[in-house]
């Protein structure tokens, strides 16, 4: 069992900055939110309508905005960014469980890979030839890491996870149980057949999956290797669960990607963007830097600023929704009766 740590306001503002106001010296076991803390919990109040709940708390201690400052007489540390501060905090409060370094009996490394001394290896796991693990990475039970495929520093991938050959995970990268790097991407030619309803020919999909440093993937979400240039995931992008992102695809430096998104091949998505669940973007279109795109949106062509798009049909009766539905296919039509209309009366 871990052994409880505990730190004074003093000490986080020491490590994290901000100001503290009150007791700073109260101590501060565990993080919690402002409705279900106790006395030995810090909470946080980031969204103004929470408010309420800041009265009523119970917690030690509460991270605030500079507009709440003085909106309670609790111990506090008062910081620009209250949730990331939060972060930091429960971060330091709840550091993750440390693995032995070395093999399990059971694991199986070849002989060929370069495992570093620090590295921690799972049960059943499996390493394959010229495969290479860095210093203090983790790799969980069950995972599978193939053939001259790389796997960074400090990074962690939980168990059953899939490392296809030749793929390159880099520094700090945590990967969660049942991802899948480096399957084949959806890549078929379709060929004449003698009776004329065509069949579909493989292409070999010879290139890999590059994955940049500080990079989080959600579980069981599965990217897909380049049929001939490498799929690319930029420094620090969070992907979230069951994500599917297709071959060829390029994702920027910082973007985040919430669960349930379908990006198909050959798509290219700047930096610092945010892709809202379950949207879809289709292959080979551009997303420019700094683009935040709604949750159901799907995006069928490139966009080329920055800014918020959506594309969500409302909810309504489906009736109501049939009704819309129709009458969204006849906006053509009456587009152009309108400028008919107009050609009409200007005559």
């Amino acid at each position: 069992m871990s052994e409880t740590r505990t730190f004074t306001l003093v000490e986080f503002a020491a490590r994290f900055g901000g100001e503290v106001l009150g007791d700073g010296q109260k101590r501060i076991t565990r993080v919690a939110t402002l409705s279900g803390a106790d006395a030995d919990s810090i909470a946080f109040l980031a969204n103004p309508k929470y408010r309420s709940q800041l009265d009523a708390t119970r917690a030690g201690a509460v991270i605030l905005g500079p507009a709440a400052r003085d909106a309670t007489r609790l111990p506090r540390i008062c910081c620009s960014d209250p949730y990331a501060y939060f972060a930091r905090v429960s971060a330091l409060l709840n550091p993750p469980r440390a693995a032995p370094a070395g093999c399990h009996l059971s694991a199986v490394v070849d002989s060929t890979a370069h495992v570093a001394p620090s590295a921690s290896i799972g049960a059943h796991a499996s390493v394959g030839p010229g495969a290479r693990i860095g210093a203090h990475t983790i790799i969980g039970p069950g995972c599978r890491i193939e053939a001259d495929a790389v796997v960074g520093t400090q990074g962690h991938l939980h168990p059953n996870v899939v490392v296809y050959e030749r793929c390159v995970i880099g520094d700090r990268v945590i990967v969660h149980a049942g991802a899948v790097i480096g399957a084949d991407g959806f890549g078929f030619a379709r060929q004449a057949s003698a009776d004329g309803a065509g069949t579909w020919l493989k292409v070999p999909q010879v290139g890999r999956v590059v994955i940049g440093d500080d990079v989080e993937i959600g579980a069981n979400t599965t990217i897909d290797r380049g049929a001939i240039d490498d799929t690319v995931i930029g420094d620090g992008a969070k992907l979230d669960n069951q994500i599917q992102v297709g071959h060829n695809v390029r994702i920027g430096a910082h973007t985040a990607i919430a669960a349930c998104v379908g990006i198909a091949g050959s798509a290219k998505i700047g930096r610092h963007c945010q892709i809202g669940g379950a949207a879809g973007i289709l292959g080979h279109l551009e997303i420019c830097d700094g683009v935040t795109i709604s949750p159901f949106s799907l995006v069928m062509k490139s966009i080329r600023k920055p800014g918020v798009y959506s594309g969500i049909m409302p909810l309504s009766e489906h009736r109501e929704w049939l009704l819309r539905a129709a009458q969204l296919g006849r906006l053509d039509d009456l587009a152009q009766r309108l400028a008919n209309l107009e050609k009409q009366s200007k005559r």
